[in-house]
């Protein structure tokens, strides 16, 4: 039984390793051209070593070019931060569509007289800006502030010849009675006044915005800085016009009075001017 596989073996091996003769012919001469003496094996060690070849060449070309990221989970890290960065952008673009949208449908609204915005700065202050907030009062507002600045622009008596502001003209904020006087020693550091629903609050000075918020106690509040030391503070606002690093001049409306349904309390403005640090009274440099 051994020696029957050792005959199949070395049949085997001599069978492999037989040897043929491959001869190319001239057709008319009959003279031969090539012959090439090849076997099994020889065929066989040729097709491994041609895959081999194949195989370390293709390895080579995903290894040290650029198509290696193709391949199913690898990705390197320069590549990650492409990705990511991509993504990012492409969030970005698609909130600045969104807001640009919505600008586009408020002023086609605008246009259509659906809403009517009293003042607009900006794209993202009008984007913001809805029905429940935007006051009808564009028009009136400014035949107001034009009348306003021509009757008070040669109004020196606001001045009250005080010698911290000289050169400055103070706008009043509102136009409206007093309800309560500055009084600092009963922690009344500012000037009540009434307001009208919707009415425009104005800066008294040029300016820039320092704070622009709402709080509880004061609701919207907006805070002035201006030239020689002076800050203004308008608190009990129904909505502010103006953002902080915002530049203002003096008659330019930075807020709206409460809407007709704000409480009591709060239909007022009330507005406080500060020197240097100090509360002052805000009627020893403007009329009311």
């Amino acid at each position: 039984m051994a020696t029957n596989r050792h005959k199949k073996r070395k049949a085997f091996w001599k069978d492999i390793k037989f040897k043929y003769k491959l001869t190319i012919i001239n057709e008319n001469t009959l003279e031969e051209v090539v012959g090439l003496h090849v076997s099994k094996l020889n065929g066989i060690s040729w097709l491994v070593f041609t895959m081999v070849v194949l195989f370390i060449i293709a390895s080579l070309i995903m290894v040290f070019t650029p198509l290696r990221n193709y391949l199913p989970g690898y990705m390197n890290s320069e590549i990650r931060e492409q990705v990511v960065n991509n993504a990012l952008r492409a969030d970005s673009l698609q909130q600045v569509l969104a807001k640009q949208n919505l600008y586009i449908t408020n002023i086609q609204d605008i246009f259509r007289g659906t809403i009517k915005a009293d003042t607009i700065q900006s794209i993202d202050s009008l984007t913001t800006l809805r029905a429940d907030t935007l006051m009808d009062i564009t028009q009136r507002e400014a035949n107001f502030r034009k009348q306003y600045e021509e009757q008070e622009m040669y109004n020196l008596t606001n001045i009250a010849a005080r010698t911290d502001a000289d050169g400055l003209i103070f706008y009043r904020p509102v136009k409206g009675v007093i309800l309560r006087t500055f009084d600092a020693r009963q922690g009344h550091p500012g000037t009540d006044l009434s307001t009208r629903p919707g009415e425009s609050i104005l800066s008294v000075l040029d300016g820039t915005v320092v704070l622009s918020t709402y709080t509880a106690q004061y609701g919207y509040l907006i805070a002035i800085q201006h030239a020689q030391g002076f800050m203004s503070v308008y608190k009990h606002c129904g909505s502010l016009l103006k953002r902080e690093n915002d530049t203002v001049t003096g008659g330019e409306p930075v807020a709206l009075s409460p809407s007709s349904d704000t409480p009591e309390n709060d239909k007022h403005l009330h507005f406080e001017l500060w020197h240097q640090g100090k509360a002052v009274n805000p009627e020893l440099y403007i009329v009311f």
